[in-house]
């Protein structure tokens, strides 16, 4: 039987950059192309039916995306400077009444692959668990599928941790083991992306 319920990625880059500097750290460059735009495309390429991304208004994250992808709607969050959690709540407000499950990426991994992201819809759609988040080498990484059962417990959540406390609270929460580096590669400092950089 053909499983019809819909599955939505977002990618949230409304941060602050706070540890990178003066510049966004989305809009530095990796492989030619900003951070975010390696993150938007993976949500792309992937098996999820719409992708969005939320961004601070006006900003010139929203620009290169707008750009790069004119297909991905850019959701706007004016209190991004409040923390992670007011973009989780954006997100869930656009997704719900219309997908049953959402991929929440962040807009700093540039590494993920597709194939992770499937992975993860095809766990969630084998009715294995409500929550799914990729594990390599034994370590939790991102990005992170919550079913619709969570937006509720989503759109509550505070501060800069996103859906950490919901996922680690649910009850059936698991992890699907992925042979991809990437869910564990995030930039927050020059350092970080001075490294990624070193490995091409």
């Amino acid at each position: 039987m053909t499983d019809n319920r819909s599955v939505a990625g977002v990618v949230l880059a409304a941060g602050l950059s706070n540890r990178f500097g003066d510049e966004d750290k989305l809009l530095a460059t990796l492989d030619d192309d900003p951070l975010v735009v390696h993150a938007v495309r993976t949500l792309v390429r992937a098996d999820v039916d719409a992708v969005a991304a939320v961004v601070a208004p006006e900003s010139d994250v929203a620009t290169a995306l707008e750009s790069a992808f004119p297909d991905v709607e850019l959701v706007e969050n004016p209190d991004a400077a409040a923390g992670q959690a007011t973009s989780v709540h954006r997100a869930v407000a656009w997704a719900r009444g219309t997908h049953d499950a959402v991929v929440f990426a962040l807009g700093d991994m540039p590494r993920v692959r597709p194939e992770t992201v499937d992975a993860l819809v095809a766990a969630w759609r084998a009715g294995e668990r409500s929550a799914l988040a990729p594990r390599y080498d034994g370590q939790r990484g991102n990005p992170v599928l919550f079913d619709r059962e969570h937006f509720d417990a989503l759109a509550t959540v505070s501060g800069d941790t996103g859906g950490r406390s919901v996922f680690r609270n649910a009850p059936n929460s698991g992890f699907v083991d992925v042979d991809d580096p990437g869910v564990r590669v995030d930039v927050d400092t020059r350092a970080d992306l001075d490294a990624l950089r070193g490995e091409q």
